[in-house]
C-alpha cells in the first residue's frame, strides 16, 4: 500500500487521536462480500496513514452484517455495516428496538453483478428471462404455469449449449442475492409472461397481494441441483466453478474484473459488463454498494469519524483512487456524500 500512503493528500496527515470512552479503540465493521475487498484497501491504507488502529472487517453477508450493527451500543458491538444492498425498514425497526437511534447511510459507488463461467467454456448472451426459465420451479409455455423440466441450456433456448444447467448463486443472507432476484428472477418471470400468469392464478384479495403472490412464486426457484446457493463469499463460488466446468457464478463487477484469467463474462441483454457500461447506465445488473455507521460511536470509537471522512475522499474512492483501480465504479454524486458525512447526517426515513 506504500503508493497509496505516498500519493494521498493532506487529509491523511493530520489525524489527531480522539480519546477513548471504549476499552476498545480498534474500529470494527462487517458485511458484505461485495464491499469486503473496498473495505480492506481502506482498512490497510487507513493503518497505514493515520494515528490509529487498522480497522477490523470482516464478511459473513449484507444481511448479517445490518443485522450485526442494529445489536445494540457499545464496545462489544459493531460500529459499520458494509452493504451492497440498501438498508431495509425491517433493519431500522430492530436497530431502534436495540437503542440504535440513528444510522449514517453512506454510498460509496457502483458495482455490477455478472454471471461468469469456466474460461474455456462457451460464451454466453443472457437475457433475464434465459436466467428465469433455467432456474424457476415453474415457467410458463404455451399460456399457461407448467414445472421446469429443463435440464440443459439448450432447453431453454435454441443456440445455446447443450450444457447442463448449473449455476451458483450467492445465499438469502447476501446482498447480490436480493439484486440477483429483483434484476435478474423477477424481471425475467415478468418478461417471460410468468408473473402475469401467477398473478391471475392469486387468490389474493386485492391487486396489491395478488402482486406480491406473483413475486413469490416467481422467486420459488428449482431444488434438483440447477441452482445452488453459495453462503460463502466469491472465492467460492470461484472454486465451485474450478471443480465442475458446466458451472456459471454470480459475482460482483470487480471480482470478476480480478480473476479475468480464470473466468469467461456473460453478456445481458446484449451489453458486456464493464465500469463503463455500468457508469453510464447500460449493463442491466447493477447497484449500488454502502456502509451503514452507527451515529453513536462516533466521537467515542477513537478514529472512527476519520475512517469515514477518509473512506469517501477523493484520494480513495474518486475516479483515480485505488478503489477504482480495484474495480468500483465512481459515484458520480461522490461530493455530496463527502458533504454529508463531513456534516454528520443521520439518515432519513426510506422512500
Amino acid at each position: 500500500m506504500d503508493h497509496i500512503k505516498l500519493g494521498l493528500s493532506a487529509l491523511a496527515i493530520a489525524a489527531i487521536s480522539a480519546p477513548a470512552a471504549f476499552a476498545r479503540d480498534q474500529i470494527q465493521t462487517a458485511g458484505s462480500s461485495t464491499v469486503l475487498p473496498y473495505a480492506t484497501i481502506v482498512a490497510e491504507a487507513f493503518g497505514e496513514n493515520f494515528k490509529f488502529p487498522t480497522p477490523v472487517v470482516e464478511s459473513g453477508g449484507s444481511g448479517a452484517g445490518r443485522k450485526k450493527l442494529c445489536e445494540g451500543v457499545g464496545e462489544n458491538t459493531i460500529d459499520i455495516a458494509n452493504s451492497s444492498s440498501r438498508i431495509t425498514q425491517a433493519d431500522i425497526d430492530t436497530c431502534k428496538s436495540n437503542g440504535v437511534n440513528e444510522i449514517m447511510e453512506v454510498r460509496f459507488g457502483y458495482d455490477g453483478i455478472v454471471f461468469a463461467s469456466e474460461i474455456k467454456g462457451p460464451e454466453f448472451a443472457f437475457t433475464p428471462a434465459d436466467i428465469y426459465g433455467a432456474l424457476a420451479s415453474n415457467v410458463a409455455k404455451d399460456g399457461k404455469i407448467v414445472p421446469n423440466t429443463a435440464k440443459t441450456w439448450k432447453d431453454v433456448k435454441a443456440g445455446f449449449p447443450a450444457q447442463n444447467i448449473l449455476m451458483f448463486i450467492p445465499g438469502t443472507k447476501h446482498g447480490t442475492r436480493e439484486v440477483f432476484d429483483t434484476k435478474v428472477i423477477e424481471a425475467g418471470c415478468k418478461a417471460s409472461g410468468a408473473f402475469d400468469l401467477f398473478k391471475a392464478a392469486s387468490k389474493g384479495a386485492d391487486d396489491k397481494a395478488k402482486e406480491k403472490d406473483a413475486v413469490s412464486a416467481c422467486n420459488d426457484l428449482r431444488k434438483d441441483g440447477a441452482s445452488v446457493e453459495i453462503d460463502g463469499d466469491y472465492t467460492e463460488t470461484l472454486a465451485r466453478i474450478a471443480a465442475n466446468k458446466d458451472g456459471i457464478g454470480v459475482f460482483g463487477l470487480s471480482f470478476y474484473q480480478n480473476n479475468t484469467d480464470k473466468l469467461r463474462v456473460a453478456t445481458v441483454n446484449g451489453i458486456t459488463p464493464s465500469v463503463e457500461t455500468v457508469a453510464k447506465g447500460e449493463y442491466p445488473v447493477s447497484r449500488p454498494l454502502y456502509f451503514y455507521v452507527k451515529k453513536a460511536h462516533i466521537g467515542v470509537v477513537p478514529g472512527l469519524q476519520e475512517y469515514i471522512d477518509f473512506f469517501v475522499s477523493d484520494d480513495i474512492a474518486g475516479p483515480n483512487g485505488p478503489l477504482a483501480q480495484y474495480g468500483l465504479v465512481p459515484d458520480p454524486e461522490l461530493a455530496k456524500t463527502q458533504e454529508m458525512v463531513k456534516n454528520d447526517v443521520a439518515m432519513g426515513p426510506l422512500k
